[in-house]
């Protein structure tokens, strides 16, 4: 941080450079920009790097069994029901008397139906105790899966299949969230295997075991017994599943970069839409999740039409086309530990080409599939079907552990819960839609091909690319877990010193151009802090990341020593973070009074508390009291943005951030509002105001920061920066001339 002596890189510019400046920053700022983007610290920083090299074994031993094995059936349970799917699709076309497209349309987007669970599932994943979150979900998995038999006509098949998709989604979220904090770094990809060892084996066992169940039992309702088999194993999984042990979050990170598994204060719920916007500011996740978007558009259909294809061409019965697709996944329980690996060996050593494997491992599926549906036998079609499902199945094990571990460690629900979203609705659902489209212009084959071979190319292409990304995403991981650390320490030594509000490494963008760069600054209890800089400097955007408005791509915002990054504007404001903007704050066309009862419209339950309030602003206000009943556009321009901080002061707030205070204002308005904010600091109102008008922010002032093109050129008493020449010049030059 710039002190009060530290001259810094404005302080030999003339106020002319300084003009050019504010008047053109955008070759600087983007040229910063790129800098900032890319943080990349040496591999034995890197989170897993450290740790010591364990067999699976060992690893499982160290850290408990229980989870693993449990997650492990339950993921094996899910798959045999959904491969069971694929393989009686024809027998329940039969059954129902429906269309190609419509069994084909309605099995497919069956993964689909994971969107409207995923998103809850995780936003739980992150705020309570994952294990009863997923042992209620297995139970109900169970009974959908029971009623997906009973169903008597294809609604019902339907409904069934959206309550086993919602319930599901704790499998796709909840699942490598809990993992990941269980087990060490260095032994994520081969969880990520054995956990697709699991998939691959009920894909295997799946189709010849429920087209035995379905052939032995014979008749149009033959298919019906497999389900009803499979559901009462899940059932009795979920009652187990509540022993599993809660790990702290993050522990791993924490160990590998720190030492130690820090315990600061709880941070506050993450929001949804915060988590949101805050993962897809990643790059490294922002691209897998396009390229797996992309590859779900054929592994979630082309499994049906394969079925589909193998009855129309080959006159195949439900066992002979579950004998197939039993030798088509043989192949993945021999590759995935093998992979599962040499992938945790080459994270450690470098998590680019760790990545970027796996991108290479799904594209020879592009050249395969061609090959496999031109085959002229059932059995050559079967061998070529071997390598396409042990690459696709491969690298859909090892997305988990990338994912898991560039996001931020108190948001692996929701990150998993995103990829689902991508990976189930874009890919499961567009491609359910466009296989049933080009099966009924096309046919089958053509349509596999159609669909199939685009999509693993476009995939593949972006898992290679989003490999630049990983190692400066592992960077900023490292990054703000010092940060953590150095703030761990700070609350432990002085608790009496921390501040009110904490803003600290932010790094902000709006689309391409980034605004802010690292930024760091505080304000203690009962201050009042002027934010200072030129045009364009990002005061007003940092602001609003303070507020909740925006969500950095990168930094902390602390309020009391509590983490509030993943909160939203409502939440900060419950909390006691209130944002008057600049600009027009009030309602033109209702009174001073209704504007004040719109503004405690959360009081409306409790008439005497918001009579209260409003005595109470007015109070502060007295100019308003006389004028209730006029209306707010027939004030003037002091009035109304008195007016608007009256009804920010309805809500007692712990800070009160205040954009533009004086901005087009006449001295004497100017001066009273300068009466009303010293009287707000008297009774102990912590202040952030970004003002124009160095005489006015040394008026009301007691530290300042100045910013420049988004980065922290000062931080001091206000008295200092006014002996700064070169920075007194820039705040007049992007704003106000001196009065």
């Amino acid at each position: 941080m710039a002190g009060p002596s530290d001259s810094g890189p404005t302080s030999s510019l003339t106020p002319a450079d300084l003009a050019h400046l504010v008047a053109d920053p955008t070759a600087e700022q983007q040229q910063a920009a790129e800098l900032a983007q890319d943080v990349l610290l040496p591999q034995d920083m890197l989170p897993g790097s450290s740790e010591e090299q364990m067999s699976l074994r060992e690893g499982l031993r160290s850290a408990g069994t229980r989870t693993f094995f449990i997650l492990a059936i339950i993921v094996t349970l899910d798959n045999l029901q959904s491969s069971g799917l694929a393989v009686l699709a024809p027998n329940i076309q039969a059954s129902y008397h429906v269309t190609t497209g419509a069994i084909v349309f309605v099995t497919g987007i069956s993964g689909g139906f994971l969107v409207l669970g995923i998103v809850p599932m995780g936003w739980l994943a992150d705020r309570l105790r994952r294990a009863p979150i997923i042992g209620v979900a297995t139970f109900v998995f169970g009974v959908m899966v029971f009623c997906t038999g009973l169903a008597t006509n294809i609604f019902l098949f339907f409904l069934a299949r959206f309550g086993a998709g919602i319930s599901q989604a704790s499998t796709a979220t909840v699942h490598g969230s809990l993992l990941a904090d269980t087990y060490p770094i260095t032994l994520r990809g081969r969880i990520g295997a054995a956990m697709g060892i699991g998939a691959g084996a009920a894909t295997a066992l799946s189709p010849i075991l429920v087209g035995l169940i379905a052939t032995s039992v014979g008749g149009p309702n033959g298919w019906r017994w497999a389900f009803y088999l499979l559901a009462a194993p899940v059932v009795f999984v979920a009652f187990i599943t509540f022993r599993i042990h809660e790990p702290p979050r993050g522990q791993f990170e924490k160990i590998g970069v720190l030492g130690e598994v820090i315990t600061d204060t709880p941070p506050a719920a993450p929001s949804m839409e915060a988590a949101f916007e805050r993962i897809l500011r990643i790059r490294t996740i922002k691209t897998v999740l396009i390229a797996f978007s992309a590859i779900g558009f054929g592994l979630f259909t082309v499994p049906v039409l394969g079925n589909l294809y193998l009855k129309q061409r080959f006159h195949l019965d439900a066992f002979q086309r579950g004998l197939i697709g039993t030798i088509g996944s043989l192949g993945v329980l021999v590759a995935l530990p093998l992979v599962g690996r040499y992938y945790d060996r080459l994270y450690r050593t470098d998590p680019t080409r760790a990545l970027s494997l796996i991108g290479k491992v799904v594209l020879p599926v592009a050249f395969l599939v061609p090959i496999q549906y031109f085959m002229p036998t059932a059995v050559l079609w079967a061998v070529f079907s071997v390598p396409s499902v042990v690459l696709l199945l491969t690298a859909f094990s090892m997305v988990g552990p990338v994912l898991t571990s560039v996001a931020p460690y108190r948001l692996r629900g929701m990150v998993t819960a995103v990829g689902g979203l991508y990976v189930f609705f874009v890919g499961a659902t567009g491609g359910a839609v466009l296989a049933a489209l080009f099966d009924s212009v096309f046919g089958v084959r053509t349509a596999v091909l159609i669909i199939m071979i685009p999509s693993i190319l476009i995939g593949a292409f972006f898992i290679i690319r989003s490999a630049h990304f990983i190692r400066n995403d592992l960077s900023l991981v490292v990054v703000e877990l010092q940060e953590e650390m150095e703030e761990h320490k700070r609350q432990e030594a002085a608790p009496e010193d921390i501040p009110v509000l904490q803003l600290s490494a932010i790094d902000f963008s709006y689309g391409h151009v980034q605004i802010l760069f690292g930024l760091s600054f505080e304000v203690k209890r009962g201050e009042v802090l002027a934010l200072l800089g030129t045009n364009g400097a990002g005061k007003s955007t940092a602001l609003r990341v303070a507020a909740g408005l925006e969500t950095a791509s990168r930094g902390v915002v602390r309020l009391n020593g509590q983490d509030i990054t993943y909160t939203t504007p409502e939440q900060r404001s419950r909390l006691g973070i209130h944002l008057l903007p600049g600009g027009k704050g009030v309602f033109g066309e209702m009174t001073i009074a209704e504007n004040l009862e719109m503004g405690g419209f959360m009081y409306r339950s409790n008439r005497a508390e918001l009579r209260r309030r409003t005595d109470r602003v007015f109070g502060l206000f007295p100019a308003l009291k006389d004028r209730r009943q006029e209306r707010a556009d027939a004030l003037s321009g002091g009035q109304q943005q008195m007016l608007a901080l009256a009804i920010v002061m309805l809500h007692d707030p712990q800070v009160l951030i205040i954009d533009e205070l004086s901005l087009g204002l006449a001295p004497i308005v100017v001066q009273e509002l300068i009466g009303v904010v010293e009287g707000l600091k008297a009774e102990g109102v912590t202040l952030i105001i970004v003002e124009q008008s160095l005489n006015v922010a040394a008026a009301i002032a007691d530290r300042a920061v100045f910013l420049e093109k988004g980065q922290l050129r000062f931080e001091g008493p206000i008295r200092d920066l006014m002996e700064r020449d070169d920075l007194a010049r820039a705040v007049f030059l992007g704003g106000q001339e001196p009065e």
